[in-house]
């Protein structure tokens, strides 16, 4: 009769961590070590057909598929990484760049310089290529937005870090007309909230750009915004050979991006 307790107690404590998280996300045995569950009690688990492996360190419940959103979130909220979707694929789930594939076999993702995507999630075949950028150009979880994904909430880049995240990858691995085609759509924006994301911003390349696309698409918040007060550097930046010299911003720019009416 203990037996038979003790294995409904299990049973009972599986249940609500389970259903403690969202259906569809991953579980991390460091989480779940925290939460009482010993690699026996896991291996248990698993031969009772609760839990499957994906990788060393990670879950998923039996009759889900993992899906590298739900890996994302399990990194936010079970270990409190700063880890997140951004660059072109946050601009393509907010709906900011209208005319880029989000079916794209590419998926966008930042975390902090000292974070690294665990074994699991880069062995795991996700359907897509992750590319992965480790930086800490921006504070972590600064700049980032709440977006409902189904069955939970992921925390991703807002318009103005995503924007910043693309010129940061730009010119070799973002194309900087693309980025200013961007900048274009991004008219709504609030004056302090840019000013305080390029204030923080460590990245002199990323603040001369985003300042002189955000001046040469002539949006009102531009106006709005004390420009001067944000330190550029000094000196000259060339980002491409035989290219357009902008003085004011000291930036070397395509000529095709120069030119862009």
């Amino acid at each position: 009769m203990k037996i038979e307790t003790n294995s409904l107690e299990k049973e009972q404590k599986i249940n609500r961590l389970l259903n403690s998280q969202p259906s569809g996300v991953v579980y991390l045995s460091s989480w779940l070590t925290e939460n009482g569950f010993s690699t026996q009690l896991l291996n248990r688990y698993k031969k009772s057909n609760w839990l499957y492996s994906i990788g060393t360190g990670a879950w998923m419940r039996v009759g889900e598929e993992p899906g590298y959103e739900g890996a994302i979130y399990a990194l936010q909220q079970q270990c409190d990484q700063s880890i997140h979707l951004g660059g072109k694929t946050a601009l393509s789930l907010l709906g900011k760049a209208h005319y880029l594939e989000l079916s794209a076999q590419q998926v966008i993702v930042f975390g902090g310089s000292k974070e690294k995507l665990p074994a699991w999630f880069t062995n795991y075949d996700w359907g897509v290529k992750v590319n992965y950028f480790s930086t800490s150009f921006l504070p972590a979880k600064v700049g980032l937005q709440d977006l409902e994904r189904g069955n939970f909430s992921l925390k991703i880049s807002n318009p103005i870090r995503a924007l910043m995240e693309c010129l940061y990858l730009a010119p070799k691995k973002q194309d900087l007309v693309e980025c200013y085609e961007i900048m274009q759509g991004l008219n709504n924006l609030r004056p302090n909230q840019v000013y305080d994301l390029l204030k923080q911003c460590t990245s002199i390349k990323v603040k001369r750009l985003f300042l002189y696309m955000g001046e040469k698409s002539n949006h009102d918040w531009f106006k709005y915004m004390d420009a001067e007060k944000i330190d550029i550097g000094k000196g000259k930046r060339s980002l491409v050979k035989d290219g357009v010299y902008i003085a004011k911003y000291a930036i070397t720019v395509p000529k095709a991006l120069a030119e862009y009416e």
